[in-house]
């Protein structure tokens, strides 16, 4: 399968400026302190700028050996923070984590996120070819797995149902508990920045750009 020049552009603007968004949201964690997920803040940063670069090569700050390097560790990571938090639900509690709110409540889907960024990297980083010739432009390359592409695109597909869904409970939350104290300019800014639905929305298209890229490959 392949895919127009022009949206293959368009998909490596929206990363960039999902993975500026998702600086924002950690400069606003760390200067402000609120409650936020700086965990997938970060991965998303990096996601961001590998996934524009592989849309579009020259975007590529670095090579693709060193993304699968670092997407190899958010994925252990992750993948053992999932572990951890069904540990915690199987043992009575609510699946979160007692060390602070720096950390994510969902981890399992970052886990998957970051083992489809190696699955499109792994082709790229062995050919040692533009990583655009993979999921944007050209045939699937060699040594790829339609089946297993398939798969983690149709996990995208019902990550964005589920980000959809939660943020539609926590709108109607919300509007529950109007009344709320008129904050100031600062205060609306940083609650703009960190608000749950700026970062589910980045989820959505960040995965929606990740089904996409992985759909080129089938």
């Amino acid at each position: 399968m392949t895919g127009p020049a022009w949206l293959a552009a368009a998909l490596a603007i929206a990363m960039l400026v999902i993975a500026a968004g998702s600086v924002v949201r950690l400069a606003f964690w760390w200067l402000h302190g609120r409650a936020a997920e700086p965990e997938a803040d970060a991965l998303h940063v990096l996601m961001g700028v590998a996934m524009a670069g592989m849309l579009e090569p020259w975007i590529s700050p670095v090579p693709d050996s060193a993304w699968l390097a670092v997407f190899a560790v958010a994925a252990a990571w992750f993948g053992w923070r999932a572990i951890g938090a069904r540990s915690r639900t199987h043992q009575g509690g609510d699946g979160r984590s007692r060390a602070g709110s720096w950390r994510c409540p969902h981890p399992a889907p970052h886990a998957v996120e970051c083992a489809a960024m190696i699955y499109m990297l792994v082709p790229a980083s062995s050919d040692h070819g533009p990583a655009t010739s993979m999921p944007g432009m050209a045939p699937a390359p060699a040594g790829t797995n339609p089946a297993l592409a398939l798969v983690l695109a149709l996990f995208m597909a019902g990550y964005i149902v589920w980000t959809a869904d939660r943020l539609a409970s926590q709108s109607r939350a919300r509007t529950a508990g109007a009344g709320e104290r008129v904050a100031g300019t600062g205060e609306r800014v940083a609650r703009t920045a960190l608000a749950p639905w700026a970062a589910a929305c980045s989820k959505i298209a960040m995965s929606l750009a990740m089904g996409y890229m992985l759909l080129m490959m089938v």
